[in-house]
C-alpha cells in the first residue's frame, strides 16, 4: 500500500483555530508511509470491524507497526468518502490544553465550528456536555485516531476523553495506538464488552506477510528461509523490515538468516533505543536478571533477584502495550520477545562470571522445588554446582524423558577430572542433553559415563538402570521404532533385575503395571510412556492407548506429574478419535490442570489434549470450538500424527465452508506427514479424501484410495458407491456394523455406517426400516453426542430427521436439535449472505434465534455459557448488522430475511 495524495487543506504546514497558537497540520493527519509497505488485509478488516464498538485499542511495544497499520487504515477509510475521520498524532509533553487544541481541531469537521468555537482551552464540563451532544446528535459515528496515546500524561485530558466516549450516545469511536502506560481505563471498556484490541501476537506478520515483505524489498528466501525469519523475530515488524533491508547485500542470505540475532548492530541499536531506553533502570535490571530463564513467573523471578515486588513489575511490565508478554496460567509466565531476550542475556553474560553463576544457582533450587527437574539440571549445570546436578537427576531422573520438543542450549561442561571421579554426574549430563535433543553430546557423556571408575556395589544397579534410562531418552529422538521398544525393554529388564536380587521367590513383572511394587513404578512409566508413544507413531492407537493409560496411572502412582502429562494429553486425543467423546474431553481437561501445564512448558503436551478437545467438537459439529482448540493445539503439530490430525479437522471445517480443493490439500500434506503408515489413522485420511475425490467427480481415484481392509475404508467405500448412485455397490460395500465385532469399531464409524444404511433403506422405499434403523444411529450417538454424521450427511437424512419427528422418537429433544444443526449450513449458503452487506457469524446467528424468546440476555447468557457483556457484545453487532434498534425489530428483519 502506497502513500496516497494528501488534500490539499491537510499540505499547509499549520492550521489557524482561532486566538490560541497555530496548530501543525503534519499532527493533524497521518506522515507518509515507509515504503514498501505490505497490505494487510485481515488486520484492516479487524479495524474496520472494531469500530462497532467506542473503543479500539492498538497496543504493543515500539516497532510493532502500530502507526503504519493506523495509516493504512486511515488513508483507505479516507479514500472511502468520510469527512467525519479525525486524526492526532500525541506529541510527549502535551498538557491539556495543548492537546484539548488538537482533539477539538481534529472534531471541528464533524461538529462544527460553532460548536467547538469556545474549546480553545481544556473544556469546561458544561462544554463538554455541549461538545457530547454535538457528536450525539450525529447520523454517523465520528471516527477519531490518536496515535501514541500512551503520550497523554494529564488526567483532566484524559477524563474528559472519557466523558466524550461516555456520554455521546456511541457515535464517537476512538481508534487509539500506544506503547506501555495506557491512560484509559482499558478494564472498564474490556469489562462492558465495548473494547476491540490488537496485541503483538495480531501485528505478528504471518508466514505468507513474511514472504511479501520480502518480495517488496526485493529480497529472495526459500520457504524454509522465510519460516525461520518468522521465528526467528517472532514477526516482530521491526526486525522484519531491518532484515529485508539487509537481506539483498548478503552473499549467502539463508545462512544470514539462521544465524540472524540481537547482535546485528541495527537491531541491538532498535532495542537498546526504543524498547529498553524509556525502562526504569530496577526494570531494566529486572529484565536483564530474568532473562536467564526462557519465562519466568513472580516466584522465580523473586528467587533469582531477591526483591519481594517482582510480581507487580512483572505484571506492570507486560500490561497493555508492555514488553513482556505473559500466558493465562495461574500464577502468570512472562518471557521477552526472543531477539530482546538475546540482547538482555548478553549484558548478563558480561557480568562477573561468579554473580551470573549464583543467579543460575538460585533458579536451580527454585525450579527443584517446583516440579521442574528438568529446567533445575539445566540451571544447576550452567551454575556449576555439581553435587546437587548429580542429586537433582538421581531423585528425579523419571522426569527427565524427552516429551516435549523445547531445545535450550547446553550448560557448559563439567571439568574432566569430576566427571571421571563422578560418572553419576556425567550420566546427569547425558540426560540434560538428551532431554534437549542434543543427541551427539547426550552420547558422549554417556561414553564418558560408562568410561569412569568403578562405583561402589550397592550403587551399581541404579546406575545401570539410569544407563538405560538416559540410552531410551537419546533413542527416542530417532524414527527407530525397533530401537525405542528394545531400549524400554532394557530399562524394563533392569528393574525386573532389581526384583529378582531383592526376593528372589517373586517372579519379575511381565504384563502391565498395574500392582508392581513402588521401586517398579518408574521405570515402568517412563518405558511404558516410550512404548505407548512408539505405537502412535507406528499408527497402532488402540495399543497406543492401552499402553499410555497404564503409565500415566503408573506415572500418578509414583507422583511423575509431568510422565503422567505426556500420557494422559494422548490418551484424551485418542480416545476422542475412537468416539469417547466424554471420557476424552474429561481427560484433557484433568491434563490441562496438572502443574506442568503452566507457563510456557509442555507446549506439545498440552496441545495433544488441545487437539483432543478440537476432536470432541468436531464430532458434536461445534466449527467455533473446534478452530479456537486447534489454535492451542498448534505447538503439536510437530509430531507428525498430531500434525495429521490438525489437517484431518482443518479439512473438514474448509470443506464445511465449500473450499473442498483446500480440504484436499490438507489431506494430502497429512498423509505425506505421516509418511507412509498405514494405521488407523492413515485409514481416517484415506476415507475422507475419498470422500472429498467423489464430491469432485474423482470416483476411480476414491475407489483406489479405499483399497484394504479396516472398518474406516469399508464404511467410506460405500458412502462413494452411494454418492456415484450405484445403491447395490454401496449395500455391498457397507460392512455389519451391528455385529459382535463392530462394537470395537471407532464410534463415529459406526454411527456413520448406520446413518447410510438410513440413506439405503429410504432408498429402497422401505421407510419403516430407515426409521427403526434411524432410532438406533441416534441411541448409538446419544450418550457421546456425536452430531456431526447427522449434520453434515446426505440432503435426505436431515429430512428423515424431521419426519422421525412425526412418527415417534425417544430421542425428541436431540432430534430437534439436529434439525436445526442440519438446516443452518442450507440457510446460510441461501439469500441471507447476499441480504446482508455483512453476514452474521454462526454464533450471532444462536443468539438470535433466543432473541425470539422471552428470556433475558443474562438469561441467555446462562444458557449458552457465555459472559453477559459477550451476549451484549452479540446482541450490538447483530443489530447493526440487521439495522435494527430493539430486540422485536431485528428478529422481525432475521424472519424475512429467512434468518430464523
Amino acid at each position: 500500500m502506497g502513500v496516497g495524495p494528501v488534500p490539499a487543506e491537510r499540505r499547509q504546514t499549520t492550521v489557524t483555530t482561532g486566538p490560541g497558537p497555530p496548530l501543525l497540520a503534519s499532527r493533524l493527519a497521518p506522515g507518509p508511509l515507509p515504503g514498501p509497505v505490505v497490505v494487510r488485509p485481515r488486520l484492516l478488516r479487524r479495524l474496520d470491524e472494531g469500530t462497532a464498538v467506542p473503543v479500539t485499542l492498538v497496543a504493543a511495544p515500539a516497532g510493532w507497526g502500530k502507526t503504519t497499520l493506523l495509516t493504512s487504515w486511515y488513508q483507505a477509510a479516507t479514500g472511502r468518502d468520510r469527512p467525519d475521520l479525525g486524526w492526532v498524532s500525541v506529541e510527549g509533553g502535551d498538557d491539556g490544553e495543548r492537546l484539548w487544541s488538537y482533539l477539538v481541531a481534529a472534531l471541528r469537521p464533524a461538529v462544527g465550528p460553532s460548536r467547538s468555537a469556545a474549546l480553545d482551552g481544556p473544556p469546561r464540563p458544561d462544554q463538554l456536555e455541549v461538545l457530547a451532544a454535538a457528536i450525539a446528535a450525529r447520523e454517523r459515528p465520528v471516527l477519531l485516531v490518536l496515535d501514541d496515546l500512551h503520550r497523554i500524561t494529564d488526567p483532566a485530558a484524559v477524563a474528559g476523553l472519557e466523558f466524550l466516549l461516555r456520554h455521546c450516545e456511541q457515535r464517537l469511536r476512538l481508534v487509539a495506538g500506544a506503547r506501555a502506560g495506557v491512560p484509559l481505563a482499558v478494564h472498564r471498556w474490556r469489562l462492558a464488552g465495548e473494547l476491540t484490541e490488537l496485541g503483538p501476537d495480531d501485528l505478528a506478520f504471518t508466514g505468507d506477510e513474511v514472504a511479501d515483505l520480502l518480495t517488496a524489498h526485493g529480497a529472495a528466501l526459500p520457504a524454509e528461509g522465510v519460516r525461520r525469519l518468522r521465528e526467528r523475530t517472532g514477526g516482530w515488524p521491526a526486525a522484519l523490515r531491518l532484515a529485508a533491508l539487509a537481506l539483498p547485500g548478503q552473499p549467502d542470505p539463508a545462512r544470514w538468516v539462521g544465524q540472524l540475532g540481537s547482535d546485528q548492530p541495527d537491531i541491538a541499536g532498535y532495542l537498546r533505543e526504543e524498547v529498553l531506553g524509556g525502562l526504569d533502570p530496577d526494570d531494566r535490571e529486572l529484565l536483564r536478571t530474568t532473562a536467564m530463564a526462557d519465562a519466568a513467573c513472580a516466584g522465580l523471578a523473586d528467587a533469582v533477584t531477591d526483591r519481594p515486588d517482582t510480581g507487580a513489575r512483572l505484571a506492570e511490565l507486560a500490561g497493555v502495550g508492555g514488553v513482556l508478554r505473559h500466558d493465562d496460567g495461574r500464577p502468570p509466565w512472562y518471557r521477552c520477545h526472543p531477539l530482546l531476550a538475546d540482547l538482555l542475556r548478553d549484558e548478563l553474560d558480561r557480568l562477573p562470571a561468579e554473580h551470573v553463576r549464583e543467579l543460575h544457582r538460585r533458579a536451580a533450587g527454585w525450579y527443584a522445588a517446583n516440579g521442574r527437574p528438568a529446567d533445575g539440571l539445566r540451571h544447576a549445570l550452567t551454575g556449576g554446582d555439581w553435587a546437587g546436578a548429580t542429586e537433582l537427576f538421581l531423585t528425579t531422573w523419571p522426569e527427565l524423558a524427552p516429551y516435549d520438543g523445547e531445545r535450550p542450549a547446553a550448560p557448559p561442561p563439567p571439568p574432566a577430572e569430576t566427571m571421571v571421579r563422578d560418572p553419576e554426574l556425567a550420566l546427569a549430563c547425558a540426560a540434560e542433553r538428551a532431554y534437549a535433543g542434543d543427541i551427539s553430546a547426550a552420547e558422549g557423556y554417556l561414553r564418558s559415563a560408562g568410561a569412569a571408575g568403578e562405583l561402589p556395589v550397592p550403587r551399581r544397579q541404579r546406575f545401570a538402570r539410569l544407563v538405560a534410562a538416559v540410552e531410551l531418552a537419546v533413542v527416542r529422538w530417532s524414527d527407530d521404532i525397533p530401537a525405542v521398544r528394545a531400549a524400554a525393554a532394557r530399562l524394563l529388564a533392569t528393574h525386573s533385575a532389581t526384583r529378582a536380587s531383592e526376593a528372589p521367590d517373586r517372579p519379575p513383572p511381565v504384563a502391565e503395571p498395574r500392582g508392581t511394587i513402588v521401586e517398579d513404578a518408574d521405570g515402568w512409566a517412563v518405558a511404558g510412556t516410550a512404548l505407548g508413544l512408539a505405537d502412535v507413531a507406528a499408527g497402532k492407537l488402540g495399543s497406543a492407548e492401552r499402553q499410555l493409560e497404564a503409565a500415566s496411572l503408573t506415572a500418578r502412582t509414583a507422583g511423575w506429574v509431568r510422565t503422567e502429562l505426556a500420557g494422559a494429553s494422548r490418551v484424551a486425543l485418542l480416545r476422542a478419535i475412537r468416539g469417547a467423546l466424554r471420557q476424552a474431553e474429561t481427560g484433557a481437561r484433568t491434563a490441562l490442570a496438572l502443574p506442568p501445564c503452566q507457563g510456557w512448558s509442555c507446549r506439545i503436551d498440552c496441545g495433544y489434549a488441545y487437539l483432543a478437545l478440537a476432536v470432541v467438537a468436531l464430532l458434536r459439529d461445534q466449527p467455533e470450538e473446534v478452530a479456537a482448540n486447534l489454535a492451542l493445539a498448534e505447538p503439536a503439530t510437530v509430531e507428525p500424527v498430531a500434525g495429521a490430525v490438525v489437517a484431518l479437522c482443518r479439512s473438514h471445517l474448509v470443506r464445511d465452508a465449500g473450499d473442498h480443493a483446500a480440504g484436499h490439500r490438507l489431506l494430502v500434506a497429512a498423509r505425506e506427514q505421516l509418511g507412509g503408515s498405514e494405521g488407523e489413522l492413515d485409514r481416517w485420511l484415506r476415507a475422507a479424501e475419498a470422500d472429498l475425490r467423489a464430491a469432485r467427480g474423482d470416483l476411480d481415484t476414491a475407489r483406489e484410495l479405499l483399497a484394504g481392509a479396516g472398518p474406516e475404508l469399508a464404511v467410506g467405500l460405500a458412502r462413494v458407491e452411494l454418492r456415484a448412485g450405484d445403491d447395490r455397490a454401496a449395500e455391498a460395500a457397507l460392512p455389519n456394523w451391528q455385529a459382535a465385532e463392530a462394537a470395537d469399531w471407532p464410534l463415529p464409524v459406526r454411527v456413520e455406517a448406520a446413518v447410510l444404511h438410513v440413506v439405503l433403506a429410504e432408498r429402497a422405499g422401505d421407510g419403516r426400516r430407515a426409521h427403526r434403523t434411524l432410532e438406533v444411529a441416534l441411541d448409538l450417538a446419544g450418550e457421546e453426542g456425536v452430531r456431526r454424521p447427522f449434520t453434515r450427511a446426505d440432503p435426505a437424512v436431515r429430512d428423515l430427521l424431521a419426519a422421525h419427528l412425526d412418527t415417534g422418537t425417544a430421542y425428541w429433544s436431540a432430534v430437534s436439535d439436529l434439525v436445526r444443526g442440519a438446516e443452518e449450513p442450507t440457510e446460510r449458503a441461501g439469500p441471507t449472505g447476499a441480504a446482508l452487506a455483512e453476514p452474521l457469524t454462526e454464533r450471532e446467528v444462536t443468539i438470535l434465534r433466543y432473541l425470539q424468546s422471552i428470556l433475558s440476555n443474562v438469561e441467555i447468557a446462562a444458557e449458552l455459557s457465555l459472559s453477559i457483556n459477550t451476549v451484549k457484545t452479540h446482541v450490538r453487532n447483530i443489530y447493526r448488522k440487521l439495522d435494527a434498534t430493539r430486540r422485536r425489530e431485528a428478529v422481525r428483519r432475521a424472519r424475512d430475511l429467512r434468518l430464523i
